[in-house]
């Protein structure tokens, strides 16, 4: 918007109203997502019920041969198998988790995740906004665009906390990307301004 027109007041606006859109869109796409996600697990681990019931020795066998692969001999990995499936709800959950890579401690809380994923997209979009509460013009975009290349560092180096990266580089990375969109669509918002202004 910001290349589109320099009335700050317009661009403030667009903002607040840019960034509850994307707080609403990604909270409901959060949502959605983390929903999905669970209904499938359930019916993956429904299925893998009715089918330690209906082919109980088959489901038997592959949890023999999923421990042979991991290096058991075949006596070892039999007993190691039937040993688990004594127990309905072990066997069910060690199918679920060795067959086809589930755990029901991974589900995830719809309503949460739509929380988290609505709170930093509107702490993301309000960042940029900032300098346009308080001043105007040309000095608005360049504290927007410190503002939100300062932002994105923090972000990326705080993501090396949780990856094996250096803070630096995944800081840098984060701001490069950054810089690389927010260039794009100031330049978008300048084609805007010739094609319709």
């Amino acid at each position: 918007m910001a290349g589109y027109t320099s009335n700050s007041h317009t661009i403030l606006i667009s903002g607040l109203f840019g960034a509850l859109a994307s707080t609403l869109s990604m909270g409901a796409g959060a949502w959605l997502a983390t929903k999905s996600e669970n209904e499938l697990m359930d019916t993956t681990l429904s299925r893998a019920r009715k089918s330690i019931e209906t082919e109980r020795e088959s489901e038997l066998e592959t949890l023999s041969l999923i421990y042979q692969a991991k290096g058991f001999n075949e006596t070892d990995a039999k007993y190691i198998a039937r040993t688990i499936a004594k127990d309905d709800k072990m066997f069910l959950q060690t199918i679920a988790q060795e067959k086809h890579g589930l755990h029901e401690s991974a589900k995830g809380n719809p309503w949460s995740s739509a929380i988290s994923g609505s709170i930093s997209t509107l702490v993301g979009a309000i960042v940029p906004l900032i300098p346009f509460f308080f001043c105007s013009g040309r000095l608005a975009l360049v504290l927007a665009a410190i503002v939100s290349i300062l932002a994105h560092f923090v972000v990326g180096a705080a993501k090396s906390f949780v990856t094996v990266r250096s803070w630096w580089s995944s800081g840098l990375e984060m701001t490069m990307a950054g810089i690389i969109v927010g260039v794009v669509s100031y330049a978008l918002g300048l084609l805007g301004n010739v094609v319709l202004g």
